[in-house]
């Protein structure tokens, strides 16, 4: 027996779905397949509705992290509204970016911090927003047909939401360095083999695969597995709150600049983009 819980998000809007199942896994799937379930301002606004949602319901032990159709997230949708912040001058642009980014750090920290662990199910493209998302679980399971990245330097801005901050703490700076400075794809083995998914499987397994891991974990002590990931997370993510602090001004100021424009145009064109630092 499945409870869907609503989003209090209109009808045809959502961009998340929660559903509790009996054995106390709940489900978040992001359900807009047609997009490839690309990030947008109101994905994290629901992100952080949901999350605020989970953590104080006692039905729900593990969170099962998950997409419909063929990509797991394809990065930030360009088409979503809200996705240009304005100002009345360069300076109140840049922080009104800043501010919008704290705003989704929060959010998100509200998922990545969330009492129950979290274990992710990726498939297909995991690039940018989506690829930090899953970052955001405590246990990462891909298809062998899952391809990640973070491309943002390639578009002229930051990796905004802790990506590469965490790819550091998992596998290494000098990983973290290469994968956000040159912006190249990764498969999943290579994945795996950089500690960054805890099991590859055949993509026919990886619900069946993802969903006996999260009962496992649903099958033991709620206080004590709350507890493990407390103290792990305690010790992994010292020094995370001040970084992404820097990563906020960090992503706000390339945002604003005149490279982040050239590489949107770039891409929309599908032509190589021409930065000169401004």
């Amino acid at each position: 027996m499945i409870d869907t819980i609503s989003t209090d998000v209109p009808d045809g809007q959502e961009r998340l779905r929660l559903d509790v199942g009996a054995d106390g896994i709940g489900t978040v799937t992001l359900c807009r397949p047609g997009k490839l379930n690309a990030w947008s301002w109101e994905s994290t606004r629901q992100l952080g509705l949901l999350a605020d949602r989970i953590r104080f319901d006692d039905r729900i032990r593990v969170v099962l992290l998950r997409a419909e159709g063929r990509a797991f997230c394809a990065g930030i949708d360009v088409t979503a509204p809200g996705g240009a912040i304005t100002g009345r001058s360069p300076a109140q642009r840049t922080r009104n970016y800043a501010e919008g980014i704290r705003w989704a750090h929060e959010r998100f920290a509200a998922f990545a911090r969330l009492p129950q662990p979290v274990v992710a199910a990726v498939q297909g493209y995991c690039l940018g927003f989506g690829f930090e998302l899953a970052l955001m679980a405590d246990i990462r399971i891909a298809a062998d047909d899952a391809v990640f990245a973070l491309p943002e330097a390639r578009l002229g801005v930051a990796v905004d939401a802790g990506g590469d901050l965490r790819v550091a703490r998992d596998a290494g700076a000098g990983w973290a360095k290469l994968l956000a400075l040159t912006g190249r794809r990764i498969d999943a083995a290579t994945a795996e083999r950089l500690g960054l998914l805890q099991q590859v499987v055949e993509a026919g397994e990886l619900g069946p695969s993802t969903h006996a891991v999260a009962a496992e974990i649903a099958a033991n002590a709620p206080l004590a597995v709350q507890s493990v990931k407390r103290s792990i997370d305690a010790y992994a993510d010292a020094a995370l709150a001040p970084a992404l602090d820097r990563t906020a001004l960090a992503a706000a100021l390339t945002l604003t600049s005149e490279d982040a424009a050239e590489g949107y145009a770039a891409g929309a064109d599908r032509r190589t983009a021409r930065f000169d630092g401004a």
